[in-house]
């Protein structure tokens, strides 16, 4: 995605945005799948979605987002809310295509606000946390990657 603030360097933001970047790409994906009517293709899909956002979502909500909090609490409170959506949502594909008729149109809106909270991510909180966080925050986020691992590679 940016390469304009130079937070590309260092090797959390790196690792979050390969993973934004390869849900996007996921994304449009299951975008192509329910164009077609394959319901079975967006579940599988989203699966997918999930294991990348699982690890990614520890580091963000572990690491990243407490070390911001106290100086944007409205913002953070509201990214974390997202994850939440997007999880529930997500997540009802675990078992395969879910018996709701409703969830493939649920799961694109659902999409659409992963890919806003992305690009909110992107432009601002990683950014923010590159101007703001000091060398033992790195640290502390270094370390939640470590214990929760990397995400699934999907491409």
């Amino acid at each position: 995605m940016c390469e304009y603030c130079g937070c590309q360097a260092v090797p959390a933001i790196r690792d979050l945005t390969r993973e934004h970047d390869e849900v996007v790409a996921l994304i449009s994906r299951v975008r192509a799948a329910h164009s077609r009517g394959d319901v079975t293709v967006m579940a599988e899909l989203v699966t997918r979605i999930a294991r990348v956002l699982g690890p990614h979502t520890a580091v963000e909500e572990e690491g990243l987002f407490p070390a911001l909090a106290d100086e944007f609490p409205g913002h953070i409170a509201g990214l974390t809310a997202q994850h939440r959506v997007i999880e529930t949502v997500v997540g009802e594909a675990a078992g395969g295509v879910p018996a709701d008729p409703g969830w493939p149109a649920r799961l694109l809106e659902t999409l659409h606000l992963l890919r806003e909270h992305i690009l909110a991510e992107q432009d601002g909180v990683f950014p923010a946390a590159l101007s703001r966080l000091d060398p033992a925050a790195w640290d502390a986020i270094d370390m939640v990657r470590r214990r929760v691992g990397p995400a699934e590679r999907t491409n």
